[in-house]
């Protein structure tokens, strides 16, 4: 993508991949999902993992798979109100970009 993304926007992805699932996904899913849509590395989207947790958007679990824990990550309430602004602005931020590039203002 020839476009930056700045921090609110991969926040807005991350929490809209964890949203899909009600009982929260773990963080190589959450990589492949946003690989998706991004192209980002593990180095860039554990940070935001973290960063979401420590702002109580996430909540964190682990949870034992093939003889190893595994790290879930799930919505709170306060995350999914974020989400929902985030959802908000976007609609509003894409909807006033794509007038500019149609020739409208």
């Amino acid at each position: 993508m020839v476009f930056n993304t700045g921090a609110a926007l991969l926040d807005a992805i991350v929490l809209a991949v964890v949203s899909k699932e009600e009982e929260g996904t773990y963080g190589y899913k959450i990589t492949q999902d946003v690989r998706g849509v991004l192209d980002v590395s593990e180095s860039t989207l554990y940070p935001v993992l973290r960063r979401l947790q420590k702002d109580d958007c996430l909540e964190v679990y682990d949870q034992a798979f093939a003889g190893r824990n595994r790290r879930y990550y799930k919505l709170t309430e306060k995350g999914a109100a974020q989400l929902n602004l985030y959802k908000t602005e976007w609609k509003n931020y894409s909807t006033k970009i794509t007038k500019l590039f149609e020739g409208g203002i």
